[in-house]
């Protein structure tokens, strides 16, 4: 059944104005957003990927891939793309990121960026700037690859940090094999940044670890030396 064979006060739409978003299946919800396929029923199409994945797996296939699910459709497979994308930026910030909330913990930290990481084939250092209050400037991507002491040098961690007038950072970088414990090459350069930290008068408030399922925090490890 395609969604003009139902009664119009069943269609998805309607129900939408009708009863709010929250009532409304994934499949439907996914329906509203697809609109109209080239091949086939939108609704016989939204039940099928669903069935055969969940949302994240999405994303994973990746463009060609999800086109080719969609029966070689590349619009729906570019709406999909660009929703997923869409709800993990909503999701930074209800998860406060950018809601001015006092960064308080290494937690928040991980809520901000662990949907942003999760699919990096790479390590990638971030700094999180924050002002006097804690709350957060804005976040900069410093460097791609392993960290080391080569790679990752203080002038351009600090860089950012000086131009927006940053307080204080807190650094964070992921782990693509999903162990978020830090390597030694990791305990080095957080004591490089730190101790450079102090000359600037920027401290280095933590450095934040995202793995597949947990995080490691140098200050709440009691590890910042």
């Amino acid at each position: 059944m395609g969604i003009l064979d139902m009664p119009w006060y069943d269609r998805p739409g309607n129900r939408l104005i009708r009863e709010g978003a929250e009532k409304l299946s994934d499949s439907e919800l996914l329906e509203i957003l697809l609109g109209k396929t080239k091949n086939g029923s939108i609704v016989n199409l939204a039940n099928k990927l669903l069935k055969k994945y969940n949302f994240n797996r999405l994303e994973e296939l990746g463009f060609e891939g999800l086109k080719k699910e969609c029966n070689n459709d590349r619009i729906v497979a570019l709406k999909i793309l660009s929703f997923i994308e869409l709800n993990k930026r909503c999701n930074k910030l209800v998860k406060g990121g950018y809601n001015k909330k006092a960064i308080i913990s290494a937690r928040q930290i991980n809520d901000m960026l662990s949907d942003k990481v999760k699919n990096y084939k790479k390590e990638v250092l971030f700094t999180v700037l924050l002002d006097t209050k804690r709350e957060v400037i804005c976040i900069k991507e410093i460097s791609v690859g392993t960290l080391n002491t080569t790679l990752v040098h203080p002038r351009e961690v600090f860089k950012e940090a000086i131009k927006d007038s940053a307080d204080s950072i807190i650094l964070v970088h992921n782990h693509p094999n999903g162990n978020s414990n830090p390597s030694q090459p990791d305990i080095e350069v957080t004591k490089i940044l730190k101790d450079s930290g102090r000359l600037l008068s920027i401290p280095v408030l933590d450095h934040v670890i995202i793995g597949k399922d947990s995080y490691y925090s140098f200050t709440e490890r009691k590890t910042f030396s």
